[in-house]
């Protein structure tokens, strides 16, 4: 077999076959395949495109390019949520509480932040001794007793993806549906997971900008995941604002303990019950969305969430007093209000805007050397369709730099539109895909 057959056969439109597929994904891997003729295969697959059964073919064999978890030790289902990411993002910070006290076990593996959307171990860490660098033992040991772990991505946990990722981001061919749906899906079929819950986000502070192009990915995704034996579910979801009404790691840590409380933003915990709700029933836990809603509510309810949430953050060598005092958790020296000079409805937030913000700030990363300030961010006073008058509070800026703040203050302001025109609050949950 001859990548170069191959790639001649992928440029004439043919399909290439399950052997065809892991001899090129395989020997990639092992750098017995230059990047050279692995550019010219992404960019016949960009125009030619791969059906069902080849896409499910390269994911498989991204999958088993590495480490595959075994997570057999753990008792019950294991359901793995992912997000493709956005600006305010902290779901995870109260969903696996959430289902962890109902019973369903997370095992999660998670990433850092990398420009303008944070990381779920980041925003962790705002939990002074808080580590993500446990054993695989501790890792399973965690999970069966107090119901949840989450560790960061090993390095052995699909390489291929990681060098296909990178080549294709520099030769112009990362947005294809069956590669960006295999890059996700190879990484949580490794993960180990029983069942997935998808949160596909949409809108200007999303990967994906359109709702047409987040639904297709979102199809294809759990076309992908219930192809390889996995209860897939995805929920596409609002990102043209940030969620909640924090952005910054420790201030989103706050938000996500109120939100535990009890007294968090609608949006956010509409977007908690709405994924916590195909987590439970993907592990058995409930028949219906609404008896998985009152199982959730019951666990905030009761305080046994957050309980969860300090055994967590304990068991994980983190200062879980935060979790009852969030006045614990890192504090930026300067906070400032944004005052609008506009008046009307508030029509618009360039979200990954708000993002960048963040990141000037210090809240995020340019490079993966780059060191996160976990103090900084803004907490929004307004969000879309809400009246704005001259004068009122649009946003608390959180900083420690007066230089920095006054470029993000300068940035945030050129992100907000107005309109004299009553606008209508966008709907969060666009759809759910599934199997």
């Amino acid at each position: 077999m001859r990548m170069y057959d191959l790639i001649i056969k992928k440029r004439n439109g043919g399909i290439l076959s399950e052997e065809e597929i892991d001899f090129m994904v395989q020997g990639y891997t092992r750098g017995e395949i230059p990047d050279y003729q692995m550019s010219a295969m992404m960019m016949a697959v960009y125009f030619r495109g791969m059906n069902e059964t080849e896409t499910l073919h390269l994911t498989e064999s991204m999958e088993h390019s590495g480490e595959v978890l075994d997570l057999s030790g753990i008792r019950g289902i294991k359901v793995d949520k992912h997000s493709t990411g956005g600006v305010g993002d902290k779901t995870s910070l109260v969903l696996t509480p959430m289902v962890a006290a109902c019973g369903i076990p997370v095992a999660k593996m998670s990433g850092r932040g990398l420009g303008h959307t944070g990381g779920t171990i980041d925003k962790l860490e705002s939990f002074a001794g808080f580590s993500t660098a446990i054993s695989k033992e501790t890792f399973i040991k965690n999970v069966n007793e107090i119901g949840i772990a989450i560790m960061g991505q090993t390095a052995d946990l699909a390489p291929a993806d990681k060098k296909l990722y990178a080549l294709r981001d520099v030769t112009a061919t990362v947005d294809n549906m069956s590669l960006i749906a295999s890059s996700i899906m190879s990484k949580k079929l490794a993960s180990g997971a029983d069942a997935i819950v998808l949160d596909v986000k949409t809108g200007s502070g999303a990967f994906m900008k359109t709702q047409e192009d987040s639904f297709a990915l979102a199809k294809e995704m759990v076309t992908l995941g219930n192809n390889a034996g996995r209860k897939t579910y995805a929920i596409v979801s609002d990102m043209d604002q940030p969620l909640g009404c924090a952005v910054g790691n420790a201030l989103e840590v706050k938000e996500a303990i109120d939100t535990l409380n009890g007294k968090g933003p609608k949006d956010l915990v509409e977007l908690c019950m709405t994924l916590g709700s195909y987590m439970l029933m993907a592990g058995g836990k409930a028949e219906s969305e609404a008896e998985a809603r009152e199982m959730l509510s019951e666990a905030v309810g009761s305080g046994r969430a957050l309980t969860k949430l300090a055994q967590f953050i304990e068991a994980q060598g983190g200062d879980n007093r935060a979790v009852f005092d969030p006045k614990l958790l890192p504090e930026a020296s300067i906070q400032e209000e944004i005052i609008s000079g506009t008046e009307g409805y508030l029509a618009h937030i360039e979200c990954a805007e708000i993002g960048m913000c963040s990141l000037l700030l210090g809240g995020g990363r340019e490079t993966k050397e780059s060191k996160i300030d976990l103090s900084v961010g803004l907490v929004l006073c307004k969000k879309v369709g809400d009246y704005v008058r001259r004068g009122d509070v649009l946003a608390v800026m959180h900083g420690n730099d007066r230089d920095k703040m006054e470029q993000a203050k300068r940035r945030f302001l050129a992100a907000y539109t107005f309109s004299r025109e009553k606008v209508e609050a966008p709907s969060l949950i666009k759809g759910i895909i599934t199997p």
